[in-house]
């Protein structure tokens, strides 16, 4: 029997110095093809126009999830790296590391007409998640959501984000044994 993504996430995660790690579901053909396609299942008839991922695994889900659903992808870099042109830029408020991080967005290459989702691994605090929202709704696209490997969000800031989506909640990985 084929095993599902959600079954495949938990066999490739693996904790590592009290740090959740889910590389090892990169390598794996089987195990990247089905998560990439329960990342997007739920938002196939949203009329999505461009998935953003924000670096830096954000952006190999969200490329994959793009080709998945046939659409572009609209990266979101962090900090200073090469970025040319108009940007959007905004700075989260904290994360689980108590870390504030600068996004930014290419301006052109979201509009009124389009329709985003995000794509990324894990969301904890979502604050990521929100910078981004902002950015694309200043652009004047429409966010449609969020859609993401592991969900530890909880709250106003998971209202905030509208629709969330996840394979699975942190509270069913494994114990951390560390």
């Amino acid at each position: 029997m084929p095993s599902t993504a959600r079954d495949l996430t938990l066999e490739h995660f693996r904790w590592v110095g009290a740090h959740a790690d889910v590389w090892a579901i990169f390598r794996d053909a089987e195990a990247l093809a089905s998560v990439v396609a329960a990342l997007v299942e739920p938002f196939r008839d949203e009329q999505i126009t461009a998935v953003c991922g924000i670096e830096s695994r954000g952006f190999l889900l969200g490329g994959a999830a793009a080709v998945e659903l046939g659409v572009g992808f609209v990266p979101i870099r962090k900090g200073e790296g090469l970025f040319p042109g108009d940007k959007v830029v905004r700075r989260s408020s904290a994360d689980y590391r108590h870390l504030r991080h600068t996004l930014r967005l290419q301006r052109p290459s979201l509009g009124p007409g389009d329709r985003v989702l995000l794509v990324d691994d894990w969301m904890e605090t979502g604050s990521q998640a929100a910078a981004a929202q902002g950015m694309v709704e200043e652009c004047g696209a429409t966010w449609v959501g969020c859609s993401v490997i592991v969900d530890q969000l909880t709250g106003a800031p998971r209202n905030a984000l509208g629709t969330v989506r996840a394979l699975l909640t942190a509270q069913e990985l494994p114990p951390c044994e560390s």
